[in-house]
C-alpha cells in the first residue's frame, strides 16, 4: 500500500514552491488564490524572502501547507495515497489533499491555526527542547517528575522526542535528561511550547473555526496525530484535528501502525525529506521518496 506523509513546521527554505509556480499554470493559480485569501503575497516570501521572513508562524504554516498540498494537486492522477499522515501542520495538507478539506477551507484554518499559537506564545514565555538518545519511558518519567509544564510533544523517531513546556522547565528536564544518559537534550530555536497545555489559548480559539468548517470523509484513511489511529469519519476527524494542538505528535507510532496496516512505500509531499529520514528510523528498509513533477 502507497502511503503519503506530509512535512510540518521546520521543513522550510527560501525558493520552496518556485519550480511549481513556474512549470504548471495549475499551480499559478492556486498561489494566486492563496495570496488573496491571507491578505499578503506569501508567494514573494517563499520564493524571494529571507530565512527570517520564513521562520515567522505565519507564514512558515501557510507556507509548506501550500508547497504540500499544491503539489498533491498538480501531481494529479500520480496522487493516488492508499493511506496518508501529515505531522503537526501536515495533517491539514493530507486532509486536504485527501479531498477531506476543500483548498481554501485548509488554508484558512492554517492561518488562523497559526495566528493562534502565535498569539498563545505571548501569553507566558515557553519553548521546546530535543532529547536524543533516550527512550520514551525515560523521558515520560523525567516529564512527569518537574513540577513545571513539561510534557512530550514529539514523538519523531525511537531515540528522538521533543519535549515542550516553560523555560525554566524544559532548563530542568535537560539537566535530568542528560543525567539519564541522554546523547543530547538541546533547547529549540521556537518561540513557544507548541503540543503541550500552554497552547490551551490556541486551542480554543481554533476549536471555533474547526466546528464551523466542512469536513469531508477523505478518499483513504489519514492516520491522525493525537493517537496515530486511521481516521475517516469527518466528526472524528475534527475532534482529533481540535485536541491535537494541546496533545503530542505521535509520529513514530504513526508510522509503525501504517507498516502494520500494509504500507509499503512512503512518499513524502512538500519541503524537505525530514518525514524520510524519521520512517528510515523505524524501518531501515522501507522504500521512500519525495514527490516531484516532471519537468
Amino acid at each position: 500500500m502507497k502511503a503519503y506523509i506530509f512535512p510540518g513546521q521546520g521543513a522550510q527554505f527560501v525558493g520552496m514552491g518556485k519550480d511549481l509556480y513556474e512549470k504548471s499554470e495549475q499551480a499559478r493559480t492556486l498561489f494566486e488564490q492563496a495570496n488573496e485569501i491571507l491578505g499578503f503575497r506569501i508567494t514573494d516570501l517563499m520564493f524571494e524572502g529571507t530565512d527570517e521572513d520564513l521562520k515567522q508562524t505565519n507564514v512558515t504554516q501557510p507556507a509548506i501547507f501550500l508547497h504540500s498540498v499544491i503539489l498533491a494537486s498538480v501531481l494529479g492522477d500520480d496522487f493516488k495515497p492508499e493511506m496518508a499522515a501529515g505531522h503537526s501542520l501536515g495533517e491539514f495538507s493530507a486532509l486536504v489533499a485527501c479531498g477531506s478539506l476543500s483548498f481554501e477551507d485548509g488554508l484558512r484554518l492554517v492561518a488562523a491555526r497559526a495566528n493562534a499559537m502565535q498569539k498563545a506564545c505571548l501569553i507566558q514565555p515557553s519553548t521546546m527542547a530535543a532529547i536524543i538518545g533516550l527512550d520514551d519511558f525515560t523521558v515520560e518519567d523525567i516529564c512527569h517528575r518537574i513540577s513545571d509544564i513539561v510534557v512530550p510533544a514529539n514523538y519523531n523517531c525511537p531515540g528522538q522526542l521533543v519535549i515542550s513546556g516553560t523555560i525554566a522547565g524544559i532548563d530542568r528536564a535537560c539537566e535530568l535528561m542528560t543525567e539519564a544518559g541522554a546523547k543530547r537534550a538541546l533547547k529549540l530555536n521556537v518561540g513557544g511550547a507548541f503540543h503541550s497545555p500552554l497552547m490551551e489559548a490556541a486551542k480554543i480559539e481554533l476549536e471555533h473555526a474547526i466546528v464551523n468548517t466542512e469536513i469531508k470523509e477523505p478518499i483513504c484513511p489519514v492516520y491522525q496525530n493525537i493517537d496515530a489511529k486511521p481516521y475517516t469519519d469527518p466528526a472524528l476527524i475534527k475532534h482529533n484535528l481540535i485536541a491535537q494542538l494541546t496533545g503530542p505528535v505521535r509520529w513514530t507510532q504513526t508510522v509503525k501502525h501504517m507498516l502494520e496496516d500494509g504500507a509499503t512505500s512512503f512518499t513524502e509531499v512538500g519541503p524537505g525529506s525530514v518525514l524520510q529520514g524519521l520512517v528510515k528510523k523505524v524501518d531501515r528498509h522501507m522504500p521512500t521518496e519525495s514527490a516531484v513533477i516532471e519537468s
